[in-house]
């Protein structure tokens, strides 16, 4: 029997809804599954087929407006001025690898490691989150002269053989590397414990014991700060420090997934890791920094990279190109002169504090956290047993889609609404979001 993955089949389109669909759509979709294959997902029952985008917005073939509240990867806002007239000025001079000298690849690494603490004082650069997080696994061996890679339980962290091998989140059809092992999700709603950061530094503590019981050498911990795939875990702030404690007493090192929760999304910094006081090791960036563009990096503290560096020449073709480092510095850029951080922040916590206030509406809500405009909404059967009801986030990510508002779900339950806007998302947005959510919550009758 074929396998479900979590964050692949969880509100996907599939064959069932075909016959609901109106001719054109259904064109498209069958022509999608002849010529790009099985492995592929749509979201929705009813595929959005988009054409436009602007800022926080996104428009549909006939003409209908949406508000995003989940591409992160357009992290400044789709169709961005500044990377359009970044890339198009650098595409007309040149484009190539970085085995020639050029300006903007050093240029954009100072300013970039200036937001970074003193101690990560290298970058390298790839093309996708994938390919940094796979060479942060190379490093996390060749440093500590382990194998063993401990993740999240619902992580995700990439699609190449490595980084594959270490995301649970691709499910039960992809199987996980035997030197990977799983830690509990540090989840304050669910978890009853007075010191989340001490427990979960006793839950990577075991993961190490077991590796170690199995012959396999402890390498490292790879983690998204704010657990994104495990359904948004921002709090308490600073818990991860015992964490990071306690893998470095057991000679790995940290490796922090900033794909997601880094370049000011957080608003609390710049950094997702920074909320909680702690130093990474590694730190990986994707394409959120390029403003989707294909660009992605590692920076790390230059003895950690040494282990590897020293030894081992590394060269990705198109990593670090002119025009990648032009549209990440125009990012960059956009992210100050704006004050997106800030903005994320303030923004973020009027945002949490309406969302919040739907409980008093509506008893299927069981929890509502997130840290700047990085929110997790999640649905419960009733409050008192927190019995995740994940049939009604589902069904709530259609009645958003009705309304024209575009999320999808996260969590090891599939429960939780993950809220995440591009950051061009502003205060006058609250109203068609907390609105759409409230008026689906009303129409589920929940």
């Amino acid at each position: 029997m074929a396998t479900r993955s979590t964050i692949m089949d969880t509100n996907s389109f599939r064959a069932e809804h075909a016959d609901g669909l109106d001719a054109a759509t259904r064109q498209l979709t069958d022509k999608r599954s002849k010529v790009l294959g099985e492995s592929y997902r749509l979201f929705y029952r009813k595929p959005v087929h988009l054409v436009r985008g602007e800022g926080q917005y996104l428009w549909d073939a006939a003409g209908n407006k949406y508000l995003d509240v989940y591409n992160n990867v357009a992290s400044i806002g789709h169709c961005h001025p500044a990377v359009i007239e970044a890339v198009n000025q650098q595409m007309k001079m040149l484009n190539t690898h970085t085995r020639y000298l050029h300006e903007r690849i050093l240029d954009y690494t100072e300013e970039l490691l200036a937001t970074t603490p003193d101690a990560i004082d290298r970058a390298m650069y790839m093309c996708t989150g994938s390919e940094a997080n796979d060479l942060a696994i190379r490093v996390a061996r060749a440093f500590s002269g382990g194998t063993g890679i401990i993740v999240s339980q619902e992580a995700y962290h990439g699609t190449s053989d490595l980084t594959s091998g270490v995301s649970p989140a691709l499910g039960s059809g992809q199987p996980l590397a035997a030197t990977t092992r799983l830690v509990s999700p540090p989840d304050a709603y669910r978890v009853n414990t007075p010191d989340l950061g001490e427990w979960f530094a006793n839950e990577i503590q075991k993961q190490i014991d077991d590796m170690k019981a199995h012959g396999i050498k402890f390498a490292g911990f790879l983690a998204d700060s704010i657990f994104s795939s495990d359904g948004v875990l921002p709090n308490p702030r600073g818990f991860l420090q015992k964490a990071v404690d306690v893998v470095h007493a057991n000679g790995g090192i940290f490796i922090a997934d900033e794909v997601q929760p880094g370049f000011g999304r957080t608003g609390d910094a710049f950094w997702g890791f920074a909320r909680h006081g702690v130093v990474p090791d590694v730190v990986t960036t994707g394409k959120p920094m390029g403003n989707g563009i294909p660009v992605s990096g590692l920076l790390a503290k230059s003895h950690v990279l040494a282990a590897f560096s020293d030894d081992i020449p590394y060269f990705n073709t198109f990593g670090g190109n002119p025009v990648a480092m032009a549209a990440a510095q125009a990012v960059l850029t956009v992210i100050k002169e704006e004050g997106l951080q800030e903005h994320s922040r303030v923004v973020g916590a009027k945002l949490l504090a309406e969302l919040q206030k739907l409980m008093d509406r509506h008893e299927s809500i069981g929890d509502v956290r997130g840290a700047g405009l990085f929110i997790g909404f999640e649905l419960v059967q009733d409050r008192e047993s927190k019995t995740p009801n994940k049939a009604l986030a589902l069904d709530l990510t259609e009645k958003l889609r009705d309304h024209h508002v575009l999320t999808s779900v996260a969590g090891p339950y599939g429960n939780v609404l993950k809220l995440r806007p591009p950051l061009a998302f502003q205060e006058s947005d609250i109203d068609w979001l907390v609105g759409a959510l409230d008026k689906s919550l009303t129409e589920l009758g929940r």
